[in-house]
C-alpha cells in the first residue's frame, strides 16, 4: 500500500518553512505518512493529488490575498479549510469574536478614508490584512502625528487598518500563545514584545520573535478554550475540524486576560518551545485528518 502523501505549503521565500516543523516529519514517518513541502503558488505542483495539504508557511499571502484565497478554494483537501483562511486572514475577525462574547483587546477597524477615534495612551496601528507583525507600529501618547501618518500610509496602499491600545503588560510578560492540535490543547509558549523598533527578517516576511516555553495559568487556558469554541461556532465547524489553532493572550490594563490574536491559518506552532511530545501530537492530528 502506498503511504499517504501530505504536502506542507510554504512560500517562495520559505519553501520548506521556518524550521518550526522540523520535528514533525520524522513523527509522520513513524505513522506511515510521507511528508513533502511545496510552494503554494507553484504551478508545477499538483496539490489535488495529495491526500492532505496543510497551510504552514504561506506568509506572503498578505501581499496578494485574493490570489491566495482563490488557490485555497482550489485545493480539495486543505487544512485548515479555505473558509477558515478567508475569515482568519483579515483581522476584523477580532470584531466577530468580540460580538460573540470573547474578551479581546479593544479593537477599532479604520477602513480606507475613515478617521480613527484615538484611544488614550500608547496605541498600535496595524494592517487588517497582514502577517508576522509586518506593517504594525507602536506609538506613544505624544506621537499621534506619527500614528496618523502610519495610518495614512496604510490607507494609501489601499489597506484597511486596526487601531488598538497598546497593552503594557506585554513589555514585562510578552504574549502567551496557546496551541491547540485537533481541537485539543497541546502546549504554550511566550513571545516577547516585538514593536520596539525590531525590523523584519531577511525575507521581509515577519518580525523575528523571542520565544520560550511556558505553562499558562487557568484564566489563560479558559479564555483560549472559549475563543476556540467561539471561532468554531462562527465558522460552523467542530473544534476537531481545526487541525491547528493558536490563541495569543495578554493581560489587559484592567488585569483581565484578553485575546490579541487567534491564528487558524498558518501560525508558527512553537514545537521547539514545547517540553512535551507536541510534534507527535501534531503528527497524530494530521493522521486523523486523513481518515
Amino acid at each position: 500500500m502506498t503511504a499517504p502523501l501530505v504536502l506542507f505549503a510554504g512560500c517562495h521565500d520559505l519553501p520548506e518553512g521556518s524550521g518550526d516543523e522540523a520535528p514533525v516529519g520524522p513523527e509522520l514517518a513513524k505513522l506511515g505518512v510521507t511528508l513533502r513541502w511545496a510552494v503554494w503558488d507553484d504551478p508545477a505542483v499538483d496539490f489535488a493529488a495529495a491526500d492532505l495539504v496543510v497551510l504552514r508557511a504561506t506568509w506572503d499571502y498578505s501581499r496578494r490575498r485574493d490570489a491566495f484565497l482563490d488557490w485555497c478554494e482550489s485545493v480539495p483537501r486543505l487544512r485548515n479549510p479555505a473558509s477558515v483562511a478567508r475569515w482568519n486572514t483579515d483581522k476584523r475577525y477580532l470584531l466577530d469574536l468580540a460580538a460573540a462574547g470573547v474578551p479581546v483587546v479593544p479593537t477599532a477597524l479604520v477602513a480606507v478614508g475613515e478617521t480613527p477615534h484615538w484611544p488614550p495612551g500608547e496605541v498600535v496601528v496595524k494592517p487588517a490584512v497582514g502577517a508576522g507583525s509586518r506593517g504594525a507600529g507602536r506609538f506613544g501618547p505624544r506621537e499621534r502625528d506619527r500614528a496618523a501618518a502610519h495610518l495614512t500610509a496604510l490607507h494609501g496602499q489601499g489597506r484597511d487598518a486596526l487601531v488598538q491600545p497598546y497593552q503594557a503588560d506585554v513589555d514585562e510578560r510578552g504574549e502567551t500563545a496557546l496551541v491547540f492540535l485537533g481541537g485539543r490543547y497541546s502546549h504554550a509558549f511566550t513571545k516577547a514584545a516585538m514593536l520596539a523598533g525590531t525590523g523584519p527578517d531577511s525575507a521581509g516576511l515577519f518580525v523575528p520573535e523571542k520565544l520560550a516555553g511556558t505553562e499558562p495559568g487557568p484564566a489563560y487556558r479558559a479564555l483560549a478554550e472559549h475563543a476556540l469554541d467561539a471561532a468554531a461556532g462562527l465558522l460552523r465547524l467542530s473544534r476537531t475540524d481545526l487541525l491547528y489553532a493558536r490563541v495569543d493572550v495578554v493581560t489587559g490594563d484592567d488585569g483581565v486576560p484578553a485575546v490579541l490574536e487567534l491564528e487558524v491559518t498558518e501560525p508558527r506552532l512553537g514545537f521547539a518551545q514545547s517540553t512535551g511530545a507536541a510534534a507527535l501530537r501534531f503528527a497524530e492530528a494530521v493522521r486523523a485528518q486523513l481518515g
